[in-house]
């Protein structure tokens, strides 16, 4: 018996700065994302660790890491099969820093009060 669906996910920016960024990123980060992406659209937004990682309350993350460093985009899943990306950064610290899961947080908010 198998539970496959045929539809895909459709991945979505939260604004055009998202969207650049990701484009901006360092060509192996960005390269990871596109494959990451891809998988997403197949197979959903939590890929699991370590591509993905649930952050909790409907917030994910993806972890990109490649010759040049690392960096993490934030997103969520949105009815209708979408996701949206959140807000992206080169990451520089063990540790994730507060101010850039409260701009994930804060665009989680908006995304759900359909300010999309």
């Amino acid at each position: 018996m198998c539970y496959c669906s045929n539809q895909r996910y459709e991945i979505r920016f939260f604004n055009e700065r998202v969207e650049a960024g990701i484009f901006a990123l360092p060509k192996t980060l960005t390269a990871r994302f596109f494959a990451l992406a891809d998988r997403m659209e197949q197979y959903g937004p939590n890929l699991g660790e370590p591509h993905t990682k649930a952050m909790g309350d409907g917030l994910f993350e993806m972890r990109l890491k490649g010759a040049e460093g690392i960096a993490r985009v934030f997103y969520c899943a949105v009815v209708n099969r979408q996701i949206v990306m959140l807000h992206c950064f080169v990451k520089k610290a063990r540790q994730t820093p507060q101010k850039e899961l409260d701009t994930a947080h804060r665009r989680l908010k908006e995304v759900r009060d359909g300010n999309l």
